[in-house]
């Protein structure tokens, strides 16, 4: 793997290398001076990067151990199998990302979500974490597993599991804005899983995600007709089943279906938090930005998440609406407009999507940052996990 799955960021990495055994993955952490583990490259920002060793954890053994509510698992299993695993024994996530084709351990390392209001980093009980000296801990502290690849690399991800449970998907269309606005705490709370797909030009789609068996909210809009896509005019036969069909937990929470590649990566990703208080003056904020938006965006997602207790989780100790914008590839025109929508907002950004926001801003949005600096260098004193990355937003190994 040399570039990131849109294609935005080249790796610098000397070398990429896919070990396949415990004993190999070891050796090659302790003869490394610098070495970052790459998940499923759907990263836009360069968090995956490193100039040494690029390590792929996608050939090493798989793990997968039930005990009770918890599963321990390997890090490099896409959701999508464990989903299938799991539906095998009866047992569910209580969430999986809009696309199940990434990593359990990168999808945890970045606080990613997805459908439902906590991200799969909620369901986290414990990291297990090869570090640079070659020795392996499990850590279960509040900083260990939204880490960014900064404490080593997690070959293994313990995590809640609920018993399995059934879904069904309905997209609403022509939802005013207004109409969003106002309704916004009963249309985000009427079931499972919402989203709001906006258009900045005074309309919203709403994919809801209903529990079968829960009470469920009395949406506006239209059911559609027929299946719909995210992105406007593109074909849905790549995206879940839809209509209010009833089905597996894996096979609705995502929005595109595990057998098909959802895109061709011809798109950039931003996504911003901000604290659900503020939520409607945030969305009026970008809204009055419509004109610098639309030309610029493909589609614009907005979901809600509950406070989480993981310290570099963009949903740390608050209740947050996160947007999500899908950008056309153009990298200069969309990075010249982004610190306007960050002074605008004042977000806490996704970690592994576009963001400018300078690392002292940054810093003093998390009132944890001090903390898990602290950890970096407790777990990663000679700075071998320590990318551009992560110097940029905590400082070297040494300082």
């Amino acid at each position: 793997m040399r570039t990131n799955w849109a294609g935005n960021v080249t790796f610098t990495a000397a070398q990429a290398v896919t070990p396949t055994s415990a004993e190999d993955l070891r050796a090659l952490v302790r003869g490394s001076s610098a070495v970052h583990v790459v998940g499923s490259g759907h990263s836009f920002s360069t968090i995956a990067d490193t100039t040494g060793t690029l390590v792929s954890l996608s050939a090493m053994p798989e793990i997968f151990e039930v005990s009770g509510q918890t599963v321990q698992v390997s890090a490099g299993m896409t959701l999508a199998d464990l989903s299938v695993r799991l539906e095998a024994v009866g047992l569910a996530l209580h969430t999986l990302p809009s696309l199940p084709h990434i990593t359990v351990a990168g999808a945890v390392a970045t606080a990613t979500h997805g459908s439902g209001s906590r991200s799969l980093a909620g369901a986290v009980r414990s990291v297990e974490v090869l570090r640079g000296d070659g020795s392996v801990v499990e850590l279960a502290s509040r900083g260990a597993a939204v880490s960014l690849g900064g404490l080593g690399v997690i070959t293994t991800v313990t995590l809640d599991v609920v018993p399995s449970f059934q879904v069904a998907q309905t997209v609403y269309q022509d939802v005013a804005w207004t109409t969003l606005l106002v309704q916004l705490e009963q249309i985000f709370d009427g079931a499972y899983s919402v989203s709001a797909f906006v258009d900045w030009q005074g309309g919203a789609t709403l994919w809801v995600k209903h529990r079968v068996g829960d009470e469920e909210f009395r949406y506006p809009g239209r059911p559609a007709s027929e299946p719909a896509h995210p992105v406007p005019g593109q074909p849905a036969a790549h995206c879940t089943v839809q209509g209010g069909v009833p089905g597996p937990w894996h096979e609705r929470l995502p929005h595109f279906r595990a057998e098909f590649t959802p895109s061709v990566g011809e798109e950039l990703q931003t996504e911003y938090f901000v604290p659900r208080t503020r939520a409607v003056t945030a969305l009026r904020a970008l809204a009055e930005m419509s004109t610098v938006i639309s030309p610029l965006v493909q589609t614009c997602e907005i979901r809600t998440i509950n406070g989480e207790p993981q310290w570099l989780s963009p949903a740390y100790d608050r209740d947050s609406l996160a947007i999500h914008f899908t950008w056309v590839p153009n990298t200069p025109a969309v990075l010249r407009i982004l610190p306007r929508l960050e002074e605008a907002i004042a977000p806490r950004p996704h970690w592994g999507k576009l963001f400018t926001v300078p690392p002292a801003l940054l810093a003093a949005r998390y009132p944890q940052w001090d903390a898990f600096r602290a950890l970096l260098r407790e777990h990663d004193p000679k700075g071998v996990f320590r990318n551009d990355f992560l110097t940029t937003y905590f400082g070297s190994a040494s300082s």
